[in-house]
């Protein structure tokens, strides 16, 4: 395993790059993000100019980026094993956890993993069901799937078909996997707009799902504007078959962010990204387009805004949120440019695509979510990689702050923001990129710290588990969980 060569210097090399790509940086600056934001079935593939491939060629014989395809990790850092696409030759995409099994989201399905030797996983069962995202969660004996792409039934075997006709489908799809290696659809629940993401608050007897969606049009006939809130689902664990919406929240009654020509570069609000909860606090943060929101969740079908806040300089996309374990921080991630461009440059600098840090003031309903630094991984990439603040989890470590964090092609980043105001990678596990005169859409979607090791589920390569062995986390390999869906944070304490 090698470790990358001095960072510095590739600031230099890549700075200089990234001068050459000022044409994009100027197009992110007065657009906003586009409509659906994460690549799509096929990744997108776009050369770029003959100087940019000249500089990415030269910086990778420099030494200063790694070589095309190659893994490169901080010291602290171990690259155990890569598990690549088999039977699902889509995106992969979100993660989730149960006991000794992961299960990993795809464009075309799921796949089920026995991960009892995190050096060694081992396939248990693939499913075949496509729908972009098909993002993933777990609950006891239900498996819940995100159908994000109009298709011509809420069937396995469904075809795309125009959102514009009133037959189409869109929506929640929910499996039972009390047999891992079987695992068998029982239910469907159609949502406006269907299901970009969606979010489990689960009870003893019932899971409620937040389903976030976005982008309505009057041409749509299941997905009318304003759609100003989101879809809450209620599942019964014992009858999941008489799963229905019981409510539509409006988070935004006054419309949310109007994005362009208000705000350039900003993406109109039009619904929700994703949310993450903390049952254990009745809050949730929502990453609402051109929004930030904390919420009450105490009634779970009647979720209601606290706070919210916009950042119109900096923001393009609001994409998700992580709340610290003494839920007095939120960090919220801007999807720039959609996950398909290169904006891990100096071109775009440090404050954007990044990360945004918000500490939680106050009490009760006076809650403020108050803006206290940016951070963005401090390697840059090539004019070839992808890269942008993607989804991460908490790494539970007493009396700090710390995550890890997918970048797509900019990896894998581990860093400490117990100073909300001074935040610092500590780690780090990337690969070279995918090609050297090519963009390519890849890279890590969702990396997530469950039970001692990182999990990845990168777009284009497969499953990777990774390993940090470090004073500053050692502390979490003792924390043991039975499920984790991240965007359902557990009380760590």
């Amino acid at each position: 395993m090698t470790s990358l060569h001095n960072p510095r210097a590739r600031r230099r090399r890549l700075g200089v790059a990234a001068a050459a790509f000022g044409l994009l940086a100027s197009f992110l600056a007065s657009t906003p993000a586009v409509a659906t934001p994460d690549p799509g079935d096929a990744p997108t593939r776009e050369r770029v100019s003959k100087s940019e491939a000249a500089d990415t060629r030269a910086a990778i014989e420099d030494g200063e980026i790694p070589p095309v395809d190659e893994v490169v990790t901080s010291d602290n850092v171990s690259h155990l094993v890569n598990i690549p696409k088999d039977a699902l030759p889509g995106t992969n995409s979100d993660l989730a956890f149960q006991g000794r099994y992961a299960f990993a989201g795809n464009y075309d399905g799921f796949r089920i993993f026995d991960i009892s030797n995190p050096k060694a996983p081992k396939t248990v069962s693939q499913v075949l069901c496509p729908g972009s995202q098909n993002d993933i969660t777990v609950s006891g004996d239900l498996l819940f799937l995100s159908t994000d792409s109009s298709r011509s039934d809420n069937s396995c075997n469904s075809t795309t078909q125009p959102a514009t006709e009133k037959s189409s489908w869109e929506g929640m799809k929910i499996f039972d996997i009390s047999d891992k290696r079987n695992p068998k659809y029982v239910a469907a629940v159609e949502t406006a707009c269907g299901s970009h993401t969606h979010t489990l608050v689960p009870e003893r007897r019932n899971v409620y799902i937040y389903v976030s969606s976005y982008s309505p049009s009057e041409t749509f006939p299941d997905c009318q504007p304003p759609h100003d809130g989101i879809s809450v689902i209620k599942v019964p664990r014992y009858a999941p078959e008489k799963s229905a919406v019981v409510n539509f929240p409006v988070l935004f009654p006054d419309g949310g962010n109007p994005g362009a020509p208000t705000n350039p570069g900003v993406s109109k609000t039009t619904g929700c990204h994703d949310i993450t909860v903390l049952p254990s606090k009745d809050l949730a943060a929502g990453a609402c387009m051109g929004d930030g929101i904390l919420f009450d969740i105490e009634d779970p079908a009647h979720p209601k805004v606290i706070d919210r806040v916009q950042d119109n300089v900096n923001f393009a996309f609001w994409h998700s949120a992580t709340f610290n374990q003494r839920a007095n921080k939120v960090v919220f991630t801007d999807e720039l440019g959609g996950g398909g461009a290169a904006t891990c440059n100096a071109a775009i600098g440090p404050n954007r695509g990044a990360d945004g840090i918000y500490d939680i003031t106050g009490q009760g309903n006076e809650r403020k979510l108050v803006f206290r630094s940016y951070y963005k991984i401090p390697r840059y990439q090539a004019d070839t990689e992808n890269c942008v603040a993607h989804n991460g989890s908490l790494i539970p470590v007493k009396g700090r702050d710390i995550m890890v964090q997918a970048w797509y092609q900019g990896g894998v980043s581990i860093w400490e923001f117990t100073d909300s105001s001074e935040p610092k990678e500590i780690g780090y596990f990337e690969r070279g990129p995918i090609s050297s005169d090519t963009l390519v859409g890849g890279g890590s979607w969702s990396a997530y710290y469950y039970n001692g090791y990182i999990y990845s589920n990168d777009i284009a390569k497969g499953f990777d588990v990774v390993r940090i062995d470090d004073r500053r986390t050692d502390g979490a390999k003792w924390v043991r969980l039975k499920e984790l869906n991240v965007q359902t944070q557990p009380d760590y304490r």
